[in-house]
């Protein structure tokens, strides 16, 4: 039986469920929230330490600005409504990626969010927000160069976003897509990857218990036999 100490997801799939069934990719990120609270119930319930949500990426620019500017006041909403609710179950919030670049009104409920939470002692949510795993690497050689200290993979790994955090048990990536979309590249070595073909709104709490049962059964090697 392998433990279970920190479950990455890639969302995807919002845009394509909300075109689907409501004619508006917008729909679907809104949708895709209600999988977000179900998954981080589900955590709570089975004693889960860390959950990583990629939710906007470094090359997630791209699309319309109208969409951009959907996707931060969503978070925004979610920030300012649900922070209390997030307290009473002792949720601790972090974000991970370049958070200093983004509008001012998020980046302030983000550092409020952090503050706010950061002494609860249960399920730590990190949000990847404005990250991209090929950034943070550049990013932590640069720290490395600039402290003056060896390059290796202890100090890469202490130099990460995700410095404090323990590298993903497992990563699960909805929306029947088979890659990693510039996500934890370093983290996920030996991380056991699970591709899901429902988009991000359909996939629900009995989905999300049957990955981490179908987790326990892997023999983890790790390079030995």
């Amino acid at each position: 039986m392998n433990p279970i100490k920190h479950v990455a997801i890639i969302m995807d799939g919002n845009g394509r469920w909300g075109i689907k069934y409501k004619n508006s990719r917008n729909a679907g990120h809104r949708a895709g929230l209600n999988s977000v609270e179900k998954i981080i119930n589900e955590c709570i319930i089975k004693s889960i330490n860390y959950l990583t949500l990629y939710a906007f990426s470094t090359e997630n620019w791209k699309r319309p600005k109208s969409e951009i500017n959907f996707l931060f006041n969503l978070l925004e909403n979610f920030l300012s409504n649900k922070i209390d609710n997030l307290i009473t179950k002792k949720i601790k919030l972090k974000f991970i990626g370049e958070t200093s670049t983004l509008p001012p009104k998020l980046k302030k409920l983000i550092d409020v969010s952090e503050k706010k939470t950061s002494k609860n002692t249960g399920l730590q949510v990190n949000i990847a927000l404005n990250y991209g795993s090929k950034n943070e690497l550049i990013n932590a050689i640069k720290l490395i160069k600039k402290k003056k200290i060896e390059i290796n993979e202890m100090n890469i790994s202490k130099n990460l976003f995700t410095k404090d955090i323990p590298d993903p048990d497992i990563l699960i990536r909805t929306g029947n897509r088979q890659r990693l979309s510039n996500f934890m590249l370093w983290q996920i070595a030996y991380t056991e990857i699970f591709f899901e073909k429902k988009l991000w709104p359909d996939f629900n709490a009995t989905d999300f218990k049957k990955t981490l049962s179908k987790f326990k059964l892997i023999k983890r090697n790790f390079g030995s036999i």
